[in-house]
């Protein structure tokens, strides 16, 4: 992958968790936070409740698969992580494909706000 590296700290994988957005489906959950490197980088988690490592191996290389079919069209300076979820291990890298142009790349497109610890007041 030419604009990709990946991700593999465990403190980049909750600070997309906690900080960045998000966007799902009901087969993959993706959350992205900007990095401010000249590259992405992605990172492909499934969990054993998805089935054995078989199962949860072929998931990741339908989701690599699909990135590196896609990875012109992100915008660059983000990390990207994929979440697998219940059904993704019935599905092509064509599916996850038409999720990340459809939803994904939209999303990520949209200007990034920063989340703030306090909750928006209401208005009385």
């Amino acid at each position: 992958m030419l604009f990709t590296t990946i991700l593999k700290d465990n403190s980049a994988f909750l600070r997309c968790y906690k900080k960045g957005r998000r966007v799902c489906s009901d087969t993959l959950c993706v959350y992205f936070f900007p990095n401010k490197m000249p590259c992405n980088r992605l990172g492909i988690t499934a969990g054993k409740k998805l089935g054995n490592a078989v199962t949860r191996n072929r998931i990741k290389r339908i989701i690599r698969a699909a990135c590196r079919l896609s990875e012109q069209d992100f915008p660059i300076g983000y990390d990207i992580v994929f979440v697998g979820r219940n059904n993704i291990g019935e599905k092509t890298s064509k599916d996850v494909l038409s999720f990340i142009g459809q939803r994904l790349i939209k999303e990520m497109n949209k200007p990034f706000e920063k989340r703030t610890g306090n909750m928006p007041k209401k208005d009385q």
